[in-house]
């Protein structure tokens, strides 16, 4: 299915996912993390919807919609279908990027592609990008765009060949590449059976150590090709700083 979610990392334009991290949660070859960003938008998503319904008067339903291959998860649509919300809940609400742009009459390109993806399922003709700090909102009408629909069916049908035919897209600095392939497995295993083994020595290692200095009571003592000897280090104290010093000679 080809989300309106998803639509900004298949553009090349998301500021959280590449078009190969998309292509790997789709062929599932890692698994979608819920972050602390998105429990928090999830959270306050009933509490926003009702501040804008507020805000504008219109009541908004919250809806999943399907064209084809192509479905959206609306925040909200009128019941004439016309208009639809997209709410947007920042972490850090009226200092966040996101805010001072929709103050600023802005709309993020990643949020405005998500935005014409959904309009373009539901069929409606206007948006309203909704931002909520918790206590107020920001309101930005976005009208539909045929050109920008074109742009993303077009993207989405070049992805789609990637799925298809079990490809990864180009990668971008981004990425990190999931290697699957048997000289990789076998050398990673080498690599962490020898760093378990590494660890293991070490604490064998500080282990005998301090069983050396406990044995040893002279400064210097030497046995067996290994010698311990003790030192005194001056202390490094800036007393000026002690407060209960202060005053002291």
């Amino acid at each position: 299915m080809r989300n309106a979610s998803e639509t900004a990392a298949v553009l090349g334009i998301s500021p959280w996912l590449t078009p190969y991290q998309l292509w790997l949660l789709k062929t599932g070859r890692r698994e979608q993390v819920v972050n602390a960003a998105m429990l928090n938008g999830t959270a306050l998503e009933p509490e926003a919807r009702s501040a804008c319904e507020l805000e504008t008067g219109h009541v908004m339903q919250p809806l999943v919609m399907q064209d084809g291959n192509y479905s959206a998860s609306l925040d909200g649509i009128t019941l004439q279908g016309d208009l639809i919300v997209e709410i947007k809940v920042p972490m850090r609400g009226a200092s966040s990027s996101l805010w001072q742009a929709v103050e600023a009459g802005d709309v993020h390109g990643h949020y405005g592609a998500q935005i014409q993806h959904q309009l373009m399922v539901s069929g409606a003709t206007t948006a309203h990008l909704w931002v909520f700090d918790g206590a107020r909102g920001l309101l930005r009408t976005i009208e539909r765009d045929e050109s920008a629909m074109a742009t993303l069916r077009d993207a989405w049908d070049g992805f789609s060949r990637f799925l298809a035919t079990d490809t990864p897209p180009p990668l971008l600095p981004a990425d990190t590449v999931l290697r699957e392939d048997a000289a990789w497995t076998e050398a990673a295993r080498a690599y962490a059976k020898a760093k378990q083994a590494t660890l293991v020595a070490d604490e064998a290692l500080e282990s005998a150590r301090q069983a050396l200095v406990a044995l040893a009571g002279h400064p210097r003592e030497e046995g067996t090709g290994v010698a311990v000897t003790r030192y005194w280090k001056a202390g490094n104290v800036d007393y000026k700083r002690v407060v209960e010093l202060r005053g002291v000679q």
